[in-house]
This record gives C-alpha cells, sequence and structure tokens, in this order.
C-alpha cells in the first residue's frame, strides 16, 4: 500500500468555488483509481484547498494493478474453419492454446490471456491529465499561448507516490508544457520561498510543512482560525461574535486568506444611526468583515478584519486603517441613500414602478403593487387580529422601496428598507413591519413573517406571483424554476401552516386571477401546492406512505387541514389500534383483490343483514358505528380503530368462501364495506409494510 498526494499550485482560486474544487478533486481522484483496480478497502482520501493550492491526499493506494484474466468466446467448434481462424487472429493467440468447454448453447473455442497488472506509478501521469483537462470549473480562462483552460492560471503540478516524485509533464498547449514536481511554495510574503514536499508521509505532514511556510490549506482549519480569533478579539471589548451572520459568509472570508489574523476595528459613531441591517450589509456583505453583539444583542460598533499577514503592530495599523479609509467611503454611501430616499415619502415611489417591469406579460411593478392591495385585503379576514386597512395599506407600500436609491445599490434590502422608510413616514407599526417581512420566508430555514398584517402581505405577494406565471405558462419544469415558484409555493404553505389559517385557497386563487384580468385560475396550480405540501410534509420526517395515504384526496384546498389529517393519520398507525387495524386492512384488500380477479369485477358494498351470523353481526354493527365525513378526521380514525378486533373476531372465526354462493356473496359484500369505509377516510391502500 502507498500513499498518493497530488497537488497543484496557480492563481487565486476565487473563494466561491475552492469548496466545490476540493471536493470535485478528491471525487474524481478516487474514481480514476477505482476505475484502476488500485483503490483498496482500506483507502480514503482527503481534499483540501486555499486560495493558491488545491491537493488531494490518498491512503491505502496498491502500488500495482491486480493481475487478471481476459476472457473471450470464440466460435463453436464445429464452425466452419474460416470463422475459427478469424477468431484465432483476433485474439492474437495459436490455435493450440484455445480451450474448447461445453456450454447450454453447445461447445465452444475461448480464448483467455493473462495480463500483468501495471505499477500504479506509470499510471497516474494520464490520469492526472485527464482531470485537469476535463475539470469542471464554473468559469475558466486560458493565459499565454496555451490552449488548456482553468480557473486561474496554474504553476505547478506536484505528484508524489508512496512518498517519491512522479515524472512526467502536462501539455498546456501552444508549445507550453509544465513538468510534474515535488515543491510547493508558502504564504507570498511572509514565507515566499520553495517548501520540499519529498517523502510526505501523511497528510498531516503535508498541512505541517505548509503552515510552517503561513499556508494554511485545509479550509475548516482556517474557518476555525478566524472564528477563534474574532471570538479572542470580540471578548476583549466586551463582544460576542454575530455567528448567525457569519455562518453566510465565513466560507468566502477563509477562501482569501492563507495566514488569517484579526484586526479590531471600529465604526465612526455618525453611522452608528443607520439600520443595523444596513451596517451589516454593508460590513459584512459587501467588505468581508466580521460584525459583533454587544452584551445586550444590539449591533456593536467594533468589527473585525481578517488580515492575510502575520501578525505585526505596525503593520498592522497601516492595515487597519486602509480599511477604515475603504470603510468610511462605503457608509458614506449608504448614510447619502440613506438621507437621500427620505426627502420624499415612500408613497411617493409607488409612481415610479410604472417604469420597472415585473415580467413581460404581466404588467409593470405598479400594477403589482394595486394587486397585493386588493389582494391583502381579500385575506385579512381569515387571519386572526388582521386589520384589512393595513393589509391593504402595506400591499400597497411593500414594493415601492425597489425604486429608490438604496435599495439599487442595496437590493438585498429590499423590504427592510422599506419598513424603515414607512415608520419614518408615520406609517402604523404593522404596516411598517408587514413591509419589512413580506418577502418572507425566502428559504426553508429562514423564519415565516410575525405579524397578522404581515402574514398577509406576504401571502398576498407569493400567490399573486404563483398565479401570475403559471397564467403566462411559465412553470416549472423538471428541476427547472427560474422564477422560484416552489420556493413561492412553499412559503404559502410555511405560512398557513405556522398560524394554522384554515383559508379557502381556491377562492383566494382566483381572486387573484381576476386581479391579473385573466378568464381562469390556471388548473395546474392547486395540485402544484399540493405536491409541495406533500414535500414539505416528508421533509419534517414524516413518512412519505403516510403523506400520500392521507392527501390522496385531490379536490382540497385547505392546506392547514390536510397537514393536521397527515399528522392525525401517522399518529394513528403508530398507535396499537392503528397497527392491528392495517394487519386486518391488508388482509381484507388482499382477499378482496384475489376473488374479485376471479370474478372478474368488483364487488358492492351491500349486505344482506338476515345472513349475517353472531361474529358478522359485532362487524356490520362496529361498520355501521364509523361516521361519514362530516365529521372531524380524528374522530373518524378513532372510530375505525374500533375496528380491529371484529375485523379480527371476522377472520378467526369465519371462513369467506363458504358452500352456500349467497352467504360467500355476503360476507365478501361484507368486506367491501370495510374497504369502503376506511377509503372515505385515507387511502389505505398506499400505506406500506
Amino acid at each position: 500500500m502507498a500513499d498518493l498526494l497530488i497537488e497543484l499550485v496557480g492563481e487565486e482560486i476565487p473563494a466561491r468555488m475552492q469548496t466545490m474544487a476540493a471536493q470535485h478533486f478528491a471525487s474524481a481522484v478516487q474514481t480514476a483509481l477505482n476505475d484502476l483496480g488500485v483503490w483498496t478497502n482500506e483507502a480514503s482520501i482527503d481534499g483540501l484547498c486555499g486560495p493558491r493550492h488545491l491537493a488531494v491526499y490518498a491512503r491505502g493506494i496498491s502500488v500495482s494493478q491486480p493481475d487478471r484474466v481476459i476472457e473471450k468466446r470464440g466460435p463453436r467448434v464445429d464452425a466452419p474453419e474460416a470463422a475459427i481462424a478469424g477468431f484465432v487472429a483476433s485474439a492474437g493467440m495459436p490455435r493450440e492454446a484455445l480451450s474448447e468447454e461445453d456450454t447450454p448453447k453447445g461447445r465452444f473455442f475461448f480464448a483467455r490471456n493473462h495480463v500483468t497488472g501495471a505499477d500504479t506509478k506509470s499510471l497516474l501521469g494520464d490520469v492526472v491529465t485527464s482531470i485537469l483537462t476535463e475539470f469542471p470549473w464554473p468559469k475558466s480562462q486560458r493565459w499565454g499561448r496555451s490552449s488548456f483552460r482553468w480557473v486561474r492560471p496554474l504553476h505547478r503540478i506536484n505528484i508524489l507516490f508512496d512518498g517519491n516524485p512522479l515524472a512526467g509533464s502536462f501539455d498546456l498547449g501552444g508549445g507550453d508544457v509544465l513538468t510534474f514536481g515535488a515543491t510547493s511554495c508558502g504564504h507570498y510574503f511572509e514565507s515566499p520561498g520553495d517548501i520540499p514536499l519529498k517523502a510526505i508521509a501523511s497528510v498531516d505532514e503535508f498541512k505541517q510543512r505548509l503552515a510552517l511556510a503561513h499556508v494554511i490549506i485545509d479550509q475548516s482549519d482556517r474557518r476555525a482560525a478566524i472564528i477563534d480569533g474574532a471570538k479572542s478579539l470580540a471578548k476583549s471589548v466586551d463582544c460576542s461574535v454575530n455567528e448567525a451572520q457569519l455562518g453566510s459568509y465565513i466560507q468566502d472570508i477563509a477562501g482569501l486568506v492563507e495566514s488569517p489574523t484579526a484586526l479590531l476595528g471600529q465604526i465612526e459613531d455618525r453611522f452608528m444611526k443607520l439600520p443595523p441591517e444596513l451596517l451589516q450589509a454593508t460590513i459584512a456583505t459587501h467588505q468581508k468583515y466580521i460584525t459583533l453583539q454587544d452584551q445586550s444583542g444590539n449591533f456593536s460598533p467594533y468589527f473585525i478584519v481578517v488580515s492575510n499577514r502575520q501578525s505585526d503592530p505596525k503593520r498592522d495599523q497601516v492595515i487597519m486603517a486602509g480599511n477604515q479609509r475603504v470603510l468610511r467611503a462605503r457608509l458614506a454611501d449608504a448614510e447619502f441613500f440613506w438621507q437621500q430616499d427620505q426627502k420624499q415619502r415612500l408613497e411617493s415611489y409607488v409612481a415610479e414602478l410604472q417604469a420597472v417591469t415585473f415580467y413581460e406579460g404581466l404588467g409593470d411593478l405598479h400594477a403589482k403593487a394595486l394587486r397585493l392591495e386588493k389582494l391583502a385585503t381579500v385575506l385579512a379576514p381569515y387571519i386572526a387580529g388582521c386589520d384589512a386597512q393595513h393589509a391593504g395599506r402595506a400591499g400597497l407600500l411593500a414594493k415601492a422601496d425597489l425604486v429608490t436609491g438604496m435599495v439599487g445599490e442595496f437590493p438585498e434590502l429590499q423590504g427592510i428598507i422599506g419598513g424603515y422608510y414607512a415608520g419614518h413616514d408615520g406609517e402604523a407599526d404593522s404596516v411598517a413591519s408587514a413591509i419589512a417581512t413580506h418577502y418572507r420566508p425566502q428559504g426553508p430555514t429562514d423564519d415565516v413573517p410575525e405579524t397578522p398584517t404581515a402574514k398577509a402581505v406576504a401571502l398576498a405577494d407569493k400567490i399573486d406571483t404563483l398565479v401570475g406565471f403559471f397564467g403566462i405558462g411559465a412553470k416549472p419544469t423538471g428541476s427547472k424554476d427560474p422564477f422560484a415558484l416552489r420556493r413561492a409555493a412553499l412559503g404559502v404553505i410555511r405560512i398557513i401552516l405556522d398560524a394554522e389559517l384554515s383559508l379557502p385557497l381556491a377562492t383566494l386563487l382566483q381572486k387573484a386571477a381576476e386581479n391579473y384580468q385573466f378568464d381562469a385560475v390556471d388548473e395546474d396550480i392547486l395540485p402544484f401546492i399540493r405536491d409541495r405540501l406533500r414535500v414539505y410534509l416528508r421533509d419534517q420526517n414524516m413518512r412519505h406512505d403516510v403523506v400520500a395515504a392521507a392527501l390522496a384526496d385531490s379536490s382540497g384546498d385547505d392546506l392547514c387541514r390536510m397537514a393536521d389529517e397527515a399528522r392525525s393519520l401517522a399518529g394513528f398507525l403508530a398507535d396499537g389500534d392503528g397497527a392491528g387495524l392495517m394487519a386486518g386492512w391488508r388482509r381484507v384488500s388482499s382477499m378482496l383483490s384475489a376473488e374479485e380477479k376471479k370474478a372478474k369485477k368488483a364487488f358492492s358494498a351491500t349486505t344482506d343483514p338476515s345472513l349475517f351470523n353472531d361474529i358478522e353481526q359485532r362487524l356490520h354493527k362496529a361498520l355501521v358505528a364509523v361516521p361519514d365525513s362530516n365529521v372531524d378526521f380524528a374522530s373518524q380514525l378513532t372510530a375505525l380503530g374500533q375496528l380491529r378486533l371484529p375485523i379480527d373476531a371476522f377472520f378467526d372465526g369465519i371462513v369467506v368462501n363458504d358452500d352456500d354462493a349467497a352467504i360467500r356473496l355476503n360476507r365478501l359484500g361484507l368486506l367491501a364495506v370495510i374497504r369502503e369505509k376506511m377509503l372515505m377516510v385515507a387511502d389505505f391502500s398506499k400505506i406500506e409494510g
């Protein structure tokens, strides 16, 4: 067994591509080694990446391919001589070396060549060449005279197998060649010299050699170093790292530095009057600095810059002074837009939305604002505590900030800034908060809007979007969903379930279609939303067959009721009565299926009580007691649970296929009644196991 190290050194790989690159490189190398037959059961591999280094380290690789036998079947032994001669020529061996063997189809010639496995070392050059040539960078470039494409210019290819350098080269095209080597390089400024890699015996030793030259090649190690340094500095000013925010961009920060050093900076007092979301967007999203919060959880005036140098007091001051100047300019721009936008009321921007197209065929954003005003007003009565006037007002103003200077500069703040501007104008608090949160939830981990007014506007926005795009035929297809309609449907579902809203969704969709002046609601919208509900419930760890059984009825539009019924059914089946009833259901459905197949017809759910014995009478009485669908679902399940014992008693004491044809048919009808009663509640045929 031997270890394999492949390291690529070049110019800076974009931070957002590094994790993908390390994963793909490791996967591609493992696949190639497995195809060669040298990947063993003990083998493992690590993918490592930094700004200038991309590497894989594999352990437990066989030093040579296993010997193998290549078998080829030829013609029958009694075949014409010409056919046999042709097979001998293609096999590359004399006729006497062929073997004759009997098969179910007769006696045939066989040629078997024993192939000695090649040394792994002799195969690695082609492996690396193939992987580099086919590497799937999202964006790539050529440089110099070469025809080879890579994310950034590539300078070194280091390959070591069993601690020894691999001879060979990689043709870049255009006459340029990169010779395989065994020499890495350190940090640009801290340790710019070469790093010999020969005789490296483990991935930890490889990391250590680079670390001594101030290059941390493991991304997880860089992230840990950044977070530890940031926490230490934050503690020195009685603050803490805003880890919830940090999680979204720590990967970018870690992808920008090889030797991270945390430095503490401070926001000027004048800028602390700006909204914390604006400060966060400017400092973290745009500048990739780490923000802090004070002991009360408020946005702190301190922030952390991650330098790509070792700590040095004088140099650190220069670095921080430069970053402070850049941040000051950024915040001054934000302050300017903040002040300029508020010179006019948010309502005045609504008319300017006419200049912005929502989507071709769906009008402009001004028309959307008017639709949201109407639909939010219609939604309000279905949401406890929601004022219809406030909901309509928030719907009208929800998109107004899209034409402000602030959102033009910081598009990620749309809605949030509108909420601040509405509050500044004296709009009701419920209106301002609804504007600020009406885009929620924007993903599976995002919170839903909290206030009743915000729920109304958020629902109106998403329903309007769904009806509009479905109305012009721009529906999701397969994995393609360019207008995020699945996300919009999931948002509708999450808001409804979170607030336990019983909404006439079909009526609301119709109202949205009328606002567009469509002739009717697209017939695919409700099935689409129901399908997303199924996906959502399965994502909540609910069994897929239970979801299918509970949501088998394709005509409903009360999502909250559907979800409640699925949860109730899951609980029922986990209970003793439910599990026992399912055993009876399987016996009923199995017997009916077999008998109906013989009779080539379905048995009707009708019986003659005069033909019942005592056991059948008790079962029939229990079936009559099962309520129709006009009672709540939980009560129906409880009633079904009471069928367990009578059904068990029926199968224990009754022979269905009685010699008397009338009794037999009557008993099959009784089983059909059981089937009918159970299917009225849920489609138990979809329950597995």
